[in-house]
């Protein structure tokens, strides 16, 4: 039988007491009992607090750390240092979890001597319904390489959440998820592989993320623009050179992964900020038009990626504004 001690770190910051309650429920029902249960209450100014309050007097193994407000990764990375767990887990607060998660991914961690184990997850709607698979799930479990691991992520198949798996605590010495950054999993599992032989995947689809419509996250206005576009920009340029020094086999495919990055930023940024005093937005079209070769050539781009980049590098004011009209945006 499994009994290490594994941490369950929880951010939390004005959620509805419905969601935030189902959440917490999820992990103190777990089949897995051995559970460090840590929700960290970053500056809620609702009601939020008080019921992770409430459930650390129910329930022995919760804890609760209330903090002023600095973001989720700010949140997380005081659960870590509060965590007294072999592995470490995570989980967003409108999110849940079903009953053997934790229990499945402790017997792959033991049956595989692995550092880190992730299970499958699947998006639900605000009324129950499922949506389209972000991740498709593996037929079967698996045990893969860190290359092989860094090769889906760079190909945008792999899952880099952190709230699907349980990682060893020895990975997060001397690293925490980065303050004020968005795609910030992508930027620390990516600086763990290469610390790791392996990892085990779980096909069966225990987490369950909570998709609501009507969230500030979801709303579109078309001059808005998350910071998670510039993010990607430059987490591209990190795990291309993290790349080149450790997986240079994995070169092409890094190279096809900025390039699609940038693809994705000119496609979402607003055509008024497409201005000669945007510097990021200049670098990016200068990349572009210096790689025009490695463009053509990467055979890990399908030609409507090509055609789209090739465009976007000629006249990405012009392209832009087409396609905003083509979306009805504009």
């Amino acid at each position: 039988m499994n009994d290490f001690l594994i941490s369950v770190i929880v951010p939390v910051y004005n959620i509805e007491s419905e969601y935030l309650e189902r959440c917490i429920k999820s992990i103190c029902s777990q089949t897995y009992r051995n559970l460090d249960i840590i929700l960290v209450d970053d500056g809620s100014t609702d009601g939020s607090g008080a019921i992770c309050d409430k459930f650390a007097t129910e329930d022995s193994r919760v804890r609760v750390f209330h903090k002023e407000n600095g973001g989720s990764s700010s949140a997380r990375n005081l659960g870590i240092k509060e965590a007294k767990g072999e592995y470490i887990g995570f989980i967003d607060s409108d999110d849940y979890i079903e009953p053997d998660m934790y229990e499945l991914l402790a017997d792959a961690i033991v049956k595989y001597n692995a550092p880190m184990a992730q299970i499958s997850r699947d998006e639900i709607d605000e009324q129950g319904n499922r949506m389209p698979d972000v991740c498709t799930p593996p037929t079967k479990e698996c045990k893969v390489t860190s290359e092989e691991m860094m090769r889906e992520l760079l190909m945008h198949r792999g899952d880099c959440s952190f709230c699907t798996r349980i990682t060893h605590k020895v990975l997060f010495v001397d690293r925490e998820f980065p303050i004020g950054k968005l795609n910030e999993d992508f930027f620390l599992l990516t600086q763990m592989l290469t610390d790791i032989t392996h990892l085990v995947i779980l096909p069966k689809q225990c987490y369950h993320v909570f998709y609501r419509m009507n969230s500030n996250s979801r709303k579109k206005d078309k001059n808005d623009f998350s910071r998670v576009f510039v993010d990607i920009v430059d987490n591209a340029d990190m795990v291309t050179a993290l790349v080149e020094d450790k997986y240079p086999d994995l070169l092409p495919v890094a190279i096809r992964f900025g390039l699609y990055q940038r693809l994705d930023y000119l496609l979402h940024i607003p055509v008024a900020q497409m201005t000669k005093e945007n510097a990021f937005y200049q670098n990016v079209v200068s990349y572009l038009r210096k790689n025009v070769g490695k463009m053509v050539a990467n055979p890990y781009l399908t030609s409507k990626n090509k055609v789209y980049l090739m465009l976007l590098t000629i006249a990405p004011k012009a392209v832009r504004k087409g396609h905003a009209k083509l979306r009805g945006m504009e």
